[in-house]
């Protein structure tokens, strides 16, 4: 059985969806804010907030840390003022790791770089979240492998011999491995979201977990996603969409993330078990909107039935229409006045055909 385990969570087929909230930077830089949102993700029913963790002089080229970075939703100058703005060090991490356990929701993030991944290690993150565009970057794969905790990775702007060498330099390694299908598209269009790709992971990996990083805008594709099997779910999340920066416009407001969890565990119930029976909930209402076999009009003694001296109505507290070839041609053993209920024990032959029901009940 596929499985994964997350800070004591255990993710599988017959559970419910892991819901991972994406706060990436959408805190702005701030603590308080950050610490704003773990608060409503967890309201929202999260079971893990995350964000990103980068070491912009290590991972980014002089000329793109040095790059004019002029826009509205700008924290800077330059691309590398832009992005120290929004990173949080050591102290932050540390007490938001702190205020995540208080809260009972994990924390965890995604790492950029070498640097980034050790930063989280020694943060004990109980999950390590690697980023579409690090698909093909086979070291960093390995490198964090190596830290044998959970690894989910998204898998956007790949094709499938991309996520087959991620898979096969991870698996080794580590086996705690989730794979997202995702569509690198901020937001993603709908038709580009693909969400069959989830079918072909559990097909080629049955022995992994699947799931969905989105960036659409909306809630129903997960609800489509938990269908095809997919077991984690990651939507951005932000407390306001108006907020400065990239990210918020797509991302889902406190109402939306919550419909979207609530949604999402309705759905595993409503899935049931395949097979298919009759609740005690749908008994009144069935005898209410059914029908049965009735007299179309005032039957004497001894008559044999017709078609037409048969009509069918509701309510359906007799014999039920898919009765009626087995009434036609028998005789009336007492009268039956209009709208009357027909019954085999008002007909002759009744004996026979009551015990016909009854093995047949048995049987």
């Amino acid at each position: 059985m596929r499985k994964l385990v997350i800070d004591g969570k255990t993710i599988h087929d017959n559970g419910d969806c892991y819901v991972i909230a994406e706060i990436g930077h959408n805190h702005q830089g701030k603590l308080a804010t950050a610490k704003e949102m773990f608060r409503v993700a967890k309201e929202c029913g999260a079971d893990a907030v995350k964000l990103q963790k980068r070491n912009n002089r290590q991972l980014y080229t002089r000329a793109m840390y040095n790059k004019t970075y002029d826009h509205e939703n700008s924290f800077g100058l330059t691309y590398g003022e832009h992005r120290e703005a929004l990173e949080f060090g050591w102290d932050e991490y540390q007490e938001l790791n702190h205020y995540a356990r208080e809260l009972e929701i994990s924390l965890f993030a995604t790492a950029f770089d070498f640097d980034s991944a050790d930063f989280l290690a020694k943060l004990d993150v109980p999950a390590f979240k690697i980023a579409s565009g690090d698909l093909k970057s086979i070291p960093l794969l390995v490198h964090i492998a190596k830290f044998q905790k959970p690894m989910i990775l998204s898998t956007g702007g790949g094709t499938m011999e991309d996520v087959n060498r991620a898979y096969d330099a991870i698996m080794p390694i580590n086996s705690q491995l989730g794979l997202l299908q995702c569509t690198s598209g901020y937001p993603a269009a709908f038709e580009e979201l693909n969400l069959r790709v989830i079918t072909s992971y559990r097909e080629r990996f049955p022995n992994t977990v699947i799931g969905l990083s989105s960036h659409d805008n909306g809630i129903a594709m997960a609800v489509a996603a938990y269908m095809l099997g997919a077991r984690i779910i990651e939507k951005h999340f932000t407390l306001n969409h108006t907020w400065k920066g990239t990210d918020h416009a797509f991302s889902l407001e406190p109402i939306g993330f919550r419909k979207m969890v609530r949604d999402l565990h309705r759905l595993r119930v409503a899935m049931g078990d395949g097979v298919k029976r009759v609740y005690e909930s749908e008994l009144n209402p069935m005898v209410k909107m059914g029908k049965k076999l009735v007299a179309a009009r005032d039957l004497p003694p001894g008559h044999a039935l017709r078609r037409e001296d048969i009509a069918i109505k509701s309510p359906g507290d007799g014999l039920p229409p898919y009765e009626l070839d087995k009434v036609i041609g028998r005789v009336t053993l007492h009268p039956v006045k209009a709208d009357e209920a027909i019954s085999f024990g008002r007909l002759n032959g009744a004996e026979s055909w009551e015990e016909k029901r009854i093995a047949e009940a048995v049987s």
